[in-house]
């Protein structure tokens, strides 16, 4: 599986409309991705406000995500909790209706588990997973990384394909560069580590700006796998430092959604709390700089 998960895989925002997922925002939003050459798909992960979904929403994202690829390109669901059980149920559900593989982050609340617990964690849902799995480091929401020792030993179980870095840490990427081989794909979560992360020899990205512009992130994965650093260096720091920043200042979904509004691709910017809208002098910001390099 892993040597099918190479590129730019977004991860999708979930549209709402009054309250409710706009199924039909998110299915255009898909064909949309598709045909501007995005590599994959990842929804309900953070940037899709997986924690602000419900059970039956989380299935309904689900569903309406691999129908509406039509096996055009690989989708990794989205799957997280802060137990084995509701993992598992979440992983039997994506694989019946159609995904190809799993992203799946480490408990969190658990004030922070050791590398033991999360080895365990991640270790007992491997073994009986339907899905290839893609592990998640998010050490913001999650309270810890993922410790290297811990990947490295996953790295070797037959279920376990690969991970997503969204730490910011280059450091602990190039480690677990080191440390894992060919088979286990490394994707950087953090947008503008994209071309860095490929020069070293990564397998692409997992980034939340690519909703809005999945055409730019298209060119610098082709430069990028091409070898042209330089070249793939000028298009991601003249794009993404202005509105990664305010990805950061005002969430990842909230700069992605305000994006796609004013490329006319989903119906509403609304968010759910503890994310709120954006203000009206950055949604014009993020509009222009967008209109600046489509």
């Amino acid at each position: 599986m892993s040597e099918t998960l190479r590129g730019t895989l977004c991860p999708l925002v979930t549209p709402f409309q009054d309250g409710t997922v706009d199924q039909e925002s998110l299915a255009s939003l898909v064909d949309w991705l598709v045909e501007n050459d995005i590599d994959g798909v990842v929804p309900c992960g953070t940037t899709g406000e997986f924690a602000s979904l419900s059970a039956s929403e989380w299935r309904t994202v689900t569903e309406v995500t691999i129908e509406a690829t039509d096996g055009r390109v690989p989708v990794v669901a989205g799957v997280a909790g802060t137990n084995v059980q509701r993992v598992t149920e979440q992983l039997e559900f994506a694989a019946a209706a159609g995904a190809d593989a799993a992203l799946l982050p480490p408990p969190y609340f658990h004030t922070a588990p050791t590398p033991a617990g999360n080895l365990e964690f991640f270790r007992t849902i491997a073994d009986s997973s339907p899905l290839p799995l893609v592990l998640y480091n998010i050490p913001a929401c999650t309270g810890k990384p993922i410790a290297p020792e811990t990947v490295t030993e996953l790295a070797t179980h037959e279920s376990v394909v690969g991970l997503k870095d969204s730490s910011g840490d280059f450091d602990y990427f190039l480690e677990l560069l080191r440390s894992t081989d060919d088979r286990f794909a490394l994707f950087e979560g953090y947008d503008q580590h994209f071309v860095s992360g490929v020069h070293a020899g990564s397998d692409g990205g997992i980034n939340a700006l690519s909703n809005a512009l999945p055409d730019v992130f298209a060119s610098i994965r082709d430069a990028a796998f091409d070898g042209d650093t330089e070249a793939a260096l000028e298009i991601e720091q003249s794009v993404l430092p202005e509105l990664f920043g305010y990805c950061l200042d005002y969430g990842f979904a909230t700069v992605a959604k305000a994006g796609l509004v004013s490329r006319g691709v989903i119906a509403s910017g609304e968010v759910r709390p503890p994310l709120v809208p954006l203000p009206e002098e950055v949604k014009t910001d993020v509009a222009d700089l967008l209109s600046e390099h489509r």
